[in-house]
């Protein structure tokens, strides 16, 4: 009986010897050197994870890596390197050239960490989680840095996420030294996403746009609101306009150059709210120019708009005309509205 259970006990043991190193953490990886030669594209692949192939590709310095230094020539040479993180040591090893290189890798988790981070809340980390926070670079250095700008206790995913989009503590600190203090993750995550730099936020500032929120910073930067549209509304006549007019504007295309076409027509103090309305039913300087060649060169917005609305072409101006020279443009539309073909 005590051999039977001993060599069970034996079975079992290999069992889950096998078991483990059949879920070892462990892929191929694609390495190209940028140009300037202070870093790389590190793409790293598995196709062993629960939900299938999984692939990460991002930018990283040459400095990070312990063991790797790029070759001089074109010919490939064996090569082995590590990238040490505070959750574990990701071993690469394959061949290189001056290029870059491929082969395989392999993940150690680091004693420690999975404890560490459950204490500062990020929940009880699986091991595909643990090589995630490798894989970013998710240290307990960066929780504690986070702590102290009021950070704390942040879920894992939302920790992955704001290493993934560069929402780190070095941009927390400047956006709290330009008043922005208290921005949650996801905030910060769209910010960064979106481009609201701190830098994008000082440009906007010394155009006298401050204090905006950061969902009209995340707004203004997704339709295009750049300093230099701005700008170039200033010059054209628009200063002080609100950040929902500037994207208004940017979405339906109110340009600068459309402001200037308009002013060259005789349309000198156009709105922002008229020059959006114009742009969204089609009243463009072509069908303006056609409208004055035909003799209707004081309409006003109000009537061009009118107009767009109801469907007056050129071509049906030109037949209402034909039929009375002297027909005014309210009474074009109202023979539109009442389904008058103009003849």
């Amino acid at each position: 009986m005590r051999t039977f259970l001993m060599a069970a006990l034996a079975a079992v043991t290999l069992a889950l010897s096998t078991a483990a190193a059949s879920a070892a953490i462990e892929g191929r990886w694609i390495l190209d050197f940028d140009r300037d030669g202070s870093g790389a594209q590190l793409t790293m692949k598995r196709n062993d994870t629960q939900w299938g192939n999984w692939s990460s590709s991002h930018g990283v310095e040459l400095s990070d890596f312990q063991g790797l230094s790029r070759p001089a020539g074109s010919s490939e040479i064996p090569a082995r390197f590590a990238l040490a993180r505070d959750a574990g040591t990701i071993s690469f090893e394959g061949r290189l050239d001056s290029e870059g290189g491929s082969g395989r890798f392999s993940f150690a988790p680091a004693p420690g960490f999975t404890a560490a981070m459950a204490r500062e809340g990020a929940g009880e980390l699986t091991e595909e989680q643990v090589f995630s926070a490798a894989v970013h670079d998710v240290s307990r250095q960066l929780v504690s840095e986070l702590k102290t700008l009021g950070y704390s206790r942040l879920e894992f995913d939302t920790l992955v996420s704001m290493r993934i989009h560069g929402a780190s503590p070095q941009v927390i600190r400047e956006l709290q030294a330009l008043g922005y203090d208290h921005l949650s993750p996801d905030s910060l995550v769209s910010m960064r996403i979106h481009g609201a730099t701190p830098a994008y936020i000082r440009e906007l500032k010394a155009l006298g746009y401050d204090h905006l929120s950061a969902e009209s910073l995340v707004s203004m930067r997704i339709h295009g609101a750049t300093a230099e549209y701005i700008r170039e509304l200033k010059a054209a006549g628009y200063e002080g306009l609100s950040a929902d007019s500037l994207v208004s504007m940017r979405i339906h295309g109110a340009s600068a150059e459309f402001v200037r076409e308009l002013k060259a027509l005789g349309y000198e103090r156009v709105s922002a709210d008229d020059l959006v309305s114009m742009r969204i039913h089609g009243v463009s300087p072509e069908y303006i120019r056609g409208l004055q060649g035909l003799g209707y060169r004081h309409l006003s917005v109000d009537q061009l708009v009118s107009m767009r609305i109801h469907g007056v072409t050129l071509e049906f101006v030109q037949r209402m005309l034909a039929a009375d020279p002297a027909v005014s443009a309210d009474e074009i539309v109202n023979a539109r509205i009442h389904g008058r073909r103009g003849d």
